[in-house]
């Protein structure tokens, strides 16, 4: 690829951000360091009346939390800020008025409630208003007065925005995903560029920076893929090279049916968002970081929204996900997002964390429930012994929560099939051994007390369930005598002793 690569996610700051717009950030990352080219962060908050305190810097812990950083943003200024459009919208007005000059725009005066008769009007009649070259001249704008009028109204301060006047022609346009497109321009509205309020409308300032931020590719949603007929046109009017243009597949519920929304979240118990949300207004909402996935694991599954590497591997890390991406492999048709699978993700990235990683959220999650262990080498081993069957951290505790605390009941359907009527007994003589054995390994502890079973002729079974129920509750857990070697002889003992009280 010649062309330097320049990509930009645009985010508003409205509130918290939804995966749907983490992807997004995620293929314009992954795309641009696969073509070692720039990502940059943009915030369109022209929309005053919608921005809401800490989204922005929500947005960019977002980013930073899923390991997908911006090269250029705001705090990170380089050649082509600022990066908030409500700092660049001194410029604004010029170019839109650049285009009354070429006739791609023009001035209209039309008041909210002259719009509203008209729009009403037309629903009457059971036809949808759209303000265009049908109509245009019924209205009050430059196109309908003198230029003497225009002057006039303008000097003595009337309200007016400023339209963009589409030419009429058959627009054939390429969408790097969904390739050719072709519409009738006719069938646009005029739509505002600029408005009474000095304001740019999402539009013109979208193009302006793109084209001042020397964007080359702009990979956005598909809810902008109707936009993008009036997006070309506007760089045809400035007489600007357009970007190459890439517009993602929607995000679907797990039902397939229908964009991904907070409340399906809500209703179904996974989060839609990065982070958790907690506006000093309105309703707070969980993350997948304090529901505690890793970035890995939300990374990996939100690549697979949508993008396939056309092989049979699923694990990615992100550098793999950089070398594997190709926007020809992204889809076109919804991708339905599945809870279970993130969270099969998330286990086959939980496995892969390092011991002392885990270990030590592990032992954080311990000190909240006042419950003392070893040493933090100690927790590392236990984790390394059950991680595998955990998805969270969370998880551990139930997995291995008899490392630390001596069961004080036990399961009834384990205990009516490993304790018999001489249970207790042989348990006497296990804990002989044991004792005779001293804190030792887990191989040698395992020697011991199987020799001795091998010695009395009996089933295996007929001890070592017992056994296990006695230090763990249940017959859940790893090796038995890995147990008994970390929690120690006199531990074990002990245990044993209270099992034969209470079930014997």
């Amino acid at each position: 690829m010649t062309q330097d690569v320049r990509v930009r996610f645009a985010p508003s700051p409205t509130g918290p951000l939804h995966i749907g717009g983490v992807r997004t950030a995620l293929f314009n990352y992954l795309f641009a360091k696969k073509h070692n080219g720039t990502f940059i962060l943009r915030i369109e908050d022209t929309d005053q009346n919608r921005y809401v305190p800490g989204a922005e810097d929500y947005i960019i812990e977002a980013l930073n939390w899923c390991n997908i950083p911006y090269d250029e943003g705001p705090g990170k200024e380089a050649n082509y800020g600022p990066y908030r459009q409500s700092e660049r919208k001194d410029r604004y007005r010029d170019y839109a008025l650049q285009l009354v000059e070429k006739g791609a725009a023009y001035y209209a005066f039309d008041t909210a409630e002259e719009l509203a008769e008209a729009r009403q009007k037309a629903e009457s009649n059971k036809e949808t208003f759209i303000y265009n070259h049908h109509n245009r001249d019924q209205f009050t704008n430059s196109l309908t007065l003198s230029n003497n009028e225009v002057r006039d109204r303008i000097a003595s301060g009337d309200a007016y925005t400023i339209r963009f006047k589409p030419e009429l022609k058959t627009l054939f346009m390429h969408d790097e995903i969904r390739k050719g497109i072709e519409i009738d321009t006719s069938l646009l509205d005029d739509k505002v560029l600029f408005k009474s309020d000095g304001m740019p409308t999402y539009h013109l300032a979208n193009i302006v920076d793109d084209h001042e931020m020397k964007i080359s590719h702009v990979i956005r949603g598909e809810e902008w893929l109707p936009s993008m007929a009036l997006h070309v046109l506007l760089y045809e009017s400035f007489g600007w090279d357009a970007p190459k243009f890439a517009h993602l597949p929607l995000i679907l519920k797990p039902t397939g049916k229908g964009k991904l929304s907070k409340r399906d979240g809500d209703k179904l118990g996974f989060p839609v968002f990065p982070l958790a949300w907690n506006p000093e207004v309105g309703s707070s909402s969980t993350g997948y970081r304090e529901d505690g996935y890793l970035p890995e694991a939300v990374i990996n599954m939100l690549a697979f929204l949508g993008w396939n590497p056309g092989t049979e591997q699923e694990l990615f890390t992100l550098k793999e996900l950089i070398h594997a991406f190709d926007l020809d492999r992204v889809n076109s048709s919804g991708a339905k997002f599945d809870p279970e699978k993130t969270k099969w993700f998330q286990q086959q990235w939980f496995v892969q964390q390092d011991d002392a990683v885990i270990g030590s959220a592990f032992a954080k999650a311990l000190q909240e429930k006042n419950i003392d262990y070893k040493s933090q080498d100690y927790v590392n081993i236990i984790v390394g012994l059950v991680k595998e069957r955990a998805v969270f951290v969370e998880d551990l505790f139930e997995l291995a929560g008899f490392f630390f605390t001596a069961p004080k009941e036990f399961d009834n359907k384990a205990a009516s099939k490993s304790w018999k009527d001489d249970t207790s007994d042989l348990m006497q003589h296990v804990i002989d051994v044991i004792q005779k054995a001293g804190d030792t390994t887990a191989l040698e502890l395992s020697n011991a007390v199987k020799g001795w079973i091998k010695e009395q002729e009996m089933g295996f079974g007929k001890v070592m369930m017992p056994l296990r129920l006695s230090l763990v509750g249940s017959l859940m857990g790893p090796d038995v005598f890995e147990i008994a070697s970390m929690i120690g002889v006199d531990e074990t003992i002990s245990r044993i002793r209270f099992a034969s009280e209470q079930l014997g």
